[in-house]
This record gives C-alpha cells, sequence and structure tokens, in this order.
C-alpha cells in the first residue's frame, strides 16, 4: 500500500499561522494535522504501508522536509518528498507523487480529519470517504444506486442530488489506471475552472467500468481556517479524553486543569484556570489566566488573560484582555 498526502498549499485561510508553519504541520492536541491523518489512514487501510508520499512546496524547507519523512518512518514506511510549486489542482497534485501511482493507493488531502469504523475491501476499485451533510451546496458529492455502488460524482450541486459529501480521502486498487487517466487529463488539458480535477478521472474511471464505493465515516473536522482548526482541537480532545493526563509534565501552582485538555512538556501553569478543550504545547507558561476551547503553541507566555476560542502561535508574549485572539509566531501584546 502506497499513501500520497497533497499539501502544498499556501492555507490562506490559516493567515497568520501559516506565514511560518505550513498548514499540515499545525498541531491538533499535541500532533501535527498531517501526522494525525497519516496515522488514521494507515488504521483503516488494513494493509502494511510501503511508502507515504508527500506532495508539499519547495518553499516549505528542509526542516519541514525532515519532519515529514520521520512521520513516515514512525509508520515503518519509506518517507518521499515531491514538489507542487504551481496550484494546478487535484488531480496534478497527486501525479506530482506519479512514481507512487502503482498499486494500491490512498490519496488524503492534509486540511482534513475523520474517524472511520470500516476497513478497506481489497476486491473492490476503489473506496470514495464520504459524509452526510446539511448542505450538500459547498461540497463535492456522491449519487449511489440500489447497490451501495457509486453512480455519479457531482461538484457542488445547486439542486439537491446527493448529501453524501467527498471529504478528500480515496482509495484505489490500481494505481497504475489513476495514473493513466490523470495523464489523459494533462496531455489533452482538459480543466475544469482552470485546473485539472480529480473527479474528472474519478468519473472516467466509473464510466469505464470501475466499481467505486462509499467509505461514509463517523467524523470529518475541518482544519481550513482558525474556527474550524479550534473546533476540530475540541472534537480530538473528546475523543482522546481516556488517554489525556497520563504522566503528564507540567508545573501546576495554584491551578486548575478541566479536562480534557493536552499539555506538552514542561507547561507551567500558575493561578489560572485551563480547559475545557484546550492544547497547549511544550514549554509554555500561562499565569493569571483563564483559557477555554482554545490552542496555543510552544514557548509561549499568556498572563492576565480571559481567552476563549483562540489561537496563539509559538514565541508569543501575551498580556491583554481580548477575550478571542488569532495570534502568529513572535507576536508582543501587552498593556500599556
Amino acid at each position: 500500500m502506497n499513501i500520497i498526502i497533497p499539501m502544498a498549499g499556501m492555507g490562506k485561510r490559516m493567515r497568520p499561522h501559516t506565514l511560518t508553519t505550513p498548514k499540515p504541520l499545525l498541531p491538533i492536541a499535541g500532533k501535527p494535522i498531517v501526522r494525525r491523518l497519516t496515522e488514521d489512514i494507515a488504521r483503516v487501510c488494513g494493509d502494511r504501508v510501503d511508502n507515504i508520499g508527500f506532495v508539499i512546496s519547495s518553499s516549505f524547507g528542509k526542516k519541514v522536509e525532515e519532519d515529514l519523512l520521520g512521520i513516515a518512518r514512525d509508520l515503518g514506511a519509506s518517507g518521499h518528498i515531491f514538489y507542487q510549486n504551481e496550484a494546478l489542482g487535484t488531480a496534478h497534485a497527486v501525479y506530482c507523487a506519479a512514481e507512487l501511482l502503482d498499486g494500491n493507493v490512498i490519496v488524503g488531502f492534509a486540511d482534513t480529519l475523520f474517524r472511520a469504523d470500516f476497513t478497506i475491501d481489497p476486491d473492490c476499485d476503489g473506496v470514495i470517504w464520504v459524509q452526510k451533510v446539511a448542505d450538500p451546496r459547498a461540497f463535492g458529492v456522491v449519487k449511489l444506486n440500489d447497490n451501495n455502488e457509486i453512480t455519479d460524482f457531482v461538484e457542488k450541486p445547486e439542486t439537491f442530488v446527493s448529501d453524501l459529501a467527498i471529504i478528500g480521502i480515496y482509495y484505489f486498487k490500481d494505481g497504475q489506471r489513476l495514473k493513466s487517466e490523470i495523464e489523459f487529463l494533462l496531455d489533452n488539458d482538459l480543466r475544469e475552472k482552470g485546473e485539472f480535477q480529480l473527479t474528472n478521472a474519478l468519473e472516467q474511471m466509473k464510466d469505464d467500468g470501475l466499481k467505486f464505493l462509499p467509505g461514509e465515516v463517523s467524523a470529518w473536522m475541518d482544519c481550513g481556517n482558525k474556527n474550524a482548526t479550534v473546533d476540530t482541537n475540541k472534537q480530538v480532545l473528546q475523543h482522546l479524553n481516556g488517554e489525556l493526563g497520563k504522566d503528564r509534565q507540567v508545573e501546576l501552582i495554584n491551578s486548575e486543569i478541566i479536562e480534557p485538555c493536552y499539555l506538552g512538556k514542561g507547561v507551567k501553569i500558575e493561578n489560572s484556570t485551563i480547559g475545557p478543550f484546550v492544547s497547549i504545547s511544550d514549554d509554555t507558561t500561562v499565569r493569571n489566566s483563564k483559557i477555554s476551547n482554545t490552542i496555543v503553541l510552544s514557548n509561549t507566555l499568556i498572563e492576565n488573560a480571559n481567552l476563549v476560542n483562540s489561537m496563539i502561535g509559538n514565541y508569543v508574549e501575551y498580556d491583554g484582555s481580548a477575550n478571542e485572539l488569532s495570534l502568529s509566531d513572535y507576536s508582543t501584546c501587552k498593556k500599556g
């Protein structure tokens, strides 16, 4: 099994945090989004993962590349770095890792997390991860027949055709076939809205008789902007509640922790109430504050704050009265 993780996007909706850190490397409950996604895919695939390819921008830098290769190594797989320096669509992003389009392949776009109870049927031609949504007009959706097979891929339908939204994770039994279909799009310059779309390759494969099944997930968590990411952090903390709090290496002085919370190594909490639904990364200090439903990254100092629904970057110094914040790395904001 090979896994391809396209993640070259600039993450503009997550600014200012993505000005210094690629969005898939922002932490959710102490782990980067891309690590959580890759681990979850590996659990669902039910097979040994041989190769993991990360499709990134060359601007991400060597430190990011080393971190990504470490994720693959931790899963017992060979890691590979591929580059997409121009936004030419989802099909083009997958094709940047063309050498991994061989045999069983899972493609997972690194701006979403999921929970799923199903395992992949190795005999089907493909599985498309989906979830029911209240308003499908903002999503690509699939239509099913009476045999639970996908009959159509519809992009952002104006009128109702299905409420099963595609979440951005796909299994293909024959990676070479997918490679050929994408090459056909590229060679013939077949674009939709200026880009090469993976759904067009899927539609052609389906029309040629390949059988695609839906894989319905129990939770689909978006990391597209600050509010969505903070909410995803909340959902992950709720799911991990029984695993949190074990062997914490934190210093608590006259403080209360309202679970569930993630607290990294070297965290210091003084005269404060933390939680629920707070993640604080390594070597951060909080004094005289109340924080809930918030993500705070590493090496940060927060004093005299009352924060909710906030996201605070690395190496931040904050002493203020705002209730909701989004502060990037190396920011300083103090009273007076």
